[in-house]
């Protein structure tokens, strides 16, 4: 990560207006947005209208933004029990798109679109790659799924409002994923960071080299992911790795992107989502620079204004460095799928930074929980990096597990099994998020 910059104070031609305001006028302005999004949803969602009245507060209220501490805030929870249009504040008849989450973990959870909800997403997720290094002068390889999942139209429609060539393949068929790279040679790719990693594998499977390929930049998000992370892509593909961060209940991708020039974290675009720390277990809001739960309340969405939504997400909020707009730290984890093993809290991230600290190792991994009487038992499940597979023995992969289960041990304070397993072991995600915990524990007690 590159040294924190202030961000610039003289305007630039190449931003747009809001990226070029000062903190003053941009907090002016999410005041006032504020307070529509505020009025909106309480006139026109039953949900918000009974949600405020028992907090004892009214949209008029909202006298500064610190006053939006005030206001209830919004969960999945509340989300599937208004399932499917409960939470909609406009007529169907205004509503021309609905996404929905897959619903493996209960009801899904829709979102209803208005013309200009889409247009404003569009313009969000232009922004987005721009700031990624993106121009019109790109070809785009859109490799996010498409359908009910908001990743694939969001990048798509923000690809083509910046004026770039969008490929719609889609997640899925990596053969054909690196054909397109060799035949279309696209500069850009979107993509989870772990299908990216599948692909960089299917090339050296097909004897390309994926640093000689056409793409200058990736856009990566939908998942967590490490610095480490980043670093393992931009070595094996020759790229800029930049982050992207979003989710369907707030709008889609495109909430947030880091800038390529200075790659330190996305910044939030605060015109249209204005963020919020808190404490996941007492609801407080937390200064800026602590770590705490991301709180998103959208400013100027029709269909589905959301206030104050927990998302869950891990981070902390920063300054502003090559935009005025706060940034956001890379996600450490979720404070509702945090594991506990054996009284001890681990996130996934955590191990996969320890994981790609060995230059043997690569990003495809998995963390097996299993118990074992009365005790959690965790096996963490690694691969070498294709290009070391038949250089390395037995004894060398074997004290490759032992150093990496000391580091675990030492660094996050939980005892493992380590498997250091030959490249193409673990089965890879072609289409949406990397399945990187496999819990066989019994549903009851799970934090013993």
């Amino acid at each position: 990560m590159q040294n924190e910059k202030t961000a610039p104070n003289t305007p630039r031609p190449d931003l747009d207006a809001a990226e070029n305001m000062t903190r003053e006028a941009l907090e002016a302005l999410q005041l006032e947005r504020l307070r529509w999004s505020l009025q909106h949803a309480y006139d026109n969602v039953p949900h918000y209208r009974t949600a405020f009245d028992a907090a004892g507060v009214r949209p008029a209220d909202l006298q500064t933004l610190s006053d939006l501490a005030r206001f209830p805030f919004t969960t999945k929870t509340d989300l599937r029990d208004n399932y499917p249009y409960g939470m909609f504040a406009t007529p169907l008849s205004d509503i021309v798109r609905i996404h929905a989450s897959s619903g493996t973990t209960g009801r899904p959870t829709v979102v209803g679109y208005t013309q200009q909800d889409i247009s404003t997403w569009a313009g969000a997720m232009a922004r987005s790659i721009r700031a990624a290094g993106g121009s019109r002068n790109d070809i785009i390889l859109n490799s996010y799924g498409y359908g009910l999942f908001t990743g694939g139209l969001g990048a798509h429609y923000g690809g083509e409002a910046l004026g770039a060539t969008v490929i719609p393949m889609g997640g899925g068929n990596t053969e054909k994923q690196v054909q397109l790279i060799d035949e279309f040679s696209p500069t850009i790719i979107m993509a989870t960071p772990s299908y990216m990693l599948t692909i960089a594998d299917e090339m050296q499977r097909q004897g390309m080299d994926p640093a000689a390929c056409s793409l200058r930049i990736g856009i990566f998000g939908a998942e967590p992911w490490t610095n480490e992370m980043r670093a393992e892509i931009e070595r094996r593909l020759g790229i800029d790795a930049v982050d992207i961060y979003g989710l369907s209940e707030v709008i889609g991708p495109g909430v947030a992107c880091e800038c390529i020039e200075t790659k330190d974290g996305p910044h939030i675009w605060e015109d249209m989502f204005y963020p919020e720390i808190i404490d996941p277990v007492t609801g407080e809001v937390l200064p800026d620079g602590e770590h705490g739960e991301l709180v998103f309340t959208s400013l100027t969405k029709e269909a589905m204004p959301i206030i104050r939504y927990r998302t869950r997400d891990l981070t902390r909020l920063m300054p502003g460095t090559a935009r005025p707009m706060r940034r956001m730290d890379k996600i450490t984890g979720r404070s509702d799928d945090m594991l506990i093993i054996r009284g001890v809290n681990v996130f996934p991230t955590q191990i996969e930074e320890l994981i790609l600290k060995d230059e043997h190792l690569c990003g495809h991994y998995q963390l097996v929980l299993e118990r074992e009487g009365h005790m959690d038992s965790l096996t963490v499940r690694t691969e070498l990096r294709h290009d070391l597979c038949d250089s390395i023995g037995r004894a060398q992969r074997d004290a490759i597990a032992a150093n990496l289960r000391h580091a675990i041990k030492s660094t996050v304070g939980v005892s493992s099994v380590v498997e250091v397993l030959p490249s193409d072991s673990i089965e890879r995600t072609l289409v949406g998020k990397a399945k990187r915990v496999i819990d066989k524990r019994p549903k009851q007690g799970v934090a013993a």
